[in-house]
């Protein structure tokens, strides 16, 4: 469902990703993990088509993210570690804008819109001003808009920022359920490595810009034999390069 080779990009000298290959199938869970710096959202800017690679290409169900745009944005929902959203919008609002991009005119479209909300909790606040908004809250309708027009595709950068532990458990459980019931794909980035070692198919880990390993968490653990924890052998192998 995701491809990508050779996927490269730079800022004048400084290699942000370097030469990235990476394949991801239909219904998978895959984590991105890697220092601060390492090169993950600059990868995800590049699958959604917000930073052009300056060498490279990427796939998303078979369609090119340089040369087919549109295609792989109708079949992509993202979220952002920090959500942009039109806080002179109300939340019911904002919904509908979504809807609006995307050219839906399902007519249960709102009872779709009140679903959601209900969901991701925030159902009450549907017809209050985003500026009034927690940035928790802020973050559950950026989850709710994401699904609204059904996503073959999630792509998630570090979503746990704001959310309690409660709603943690329910964005994790939907995630993880969306992929088995649904054959939903999940590219996620995240430091949180206890919520990446208990629901990823697979781990990538990056470092400066090159994927370091892929594999199941048993073999990233296989790495590293003396570490007791994935944590542990996620600090094994990037020490001492941290990008930052």
């Amino acid at each position: 469902m995701i491809k990508i080779s050779s996927l490269t990009k730079k800022f004048g000298s400084k290699t942000a990703v370097n030469a990235l290959d990476l394949h991801i199938k239909e219904g998978e869970f895959f984590c991105f993990l890697g220092p601060n710096g390492a090169g993950k959202t600059t990868t995800i800017k590049m699958l959604t088509g917000l930073m052009l690679p300056t060498e490279g290409e990427a796939w998303i169900g078979g369609h090119s993210v340089k040369t087919e745009p549109i295609q792989t944005k109708k079949l992509i929902g993202y979220i952002p570690d920090h959500p942009f959203l039109y806080e002179k919008l109300t939340g019911q609002e904002f919904m509908h804008f979504v809807a609006g991009l995307y050219e839906m005119n399902d007519p249960n479209l709102q009872p779709k819109i009140d679903d959601l909300l209900e969901m991701f909790e925030i159902s009450k606040v549907g017809n209050q001003l985003i500026e009034n908004y927690s940035h928790g809250m802020r973050q559950k309708l950026s989850f709710a808009s994401c699904f609204l027009h059904d996503p073959k595709v999630v792509i998630v950068d570090e979503p746990w920022v704001g959310l309690d532990p409660k709603n943690i458990r329910r964005v994790k459980d939907f995630l993880k359920e969306k992929t088995v019931s649904e054959g939903l794909t999940v590219l996620m980035s995240t430091h949180t490595l206890s919520i990446a070692e208990e629901i990823a198919d697979r781990i990538g880990i990056i470092n400066l810009g090159n994927l370091l390993h892929v594999g199941t968490v048993p073999e990233i653990m296989a790495l590293e034999e003396s570490s007791d924890t994935l944590e542990d052998v996620f600090l094994e192998l990037t020490q001492g390069d941290d990008a930052e």
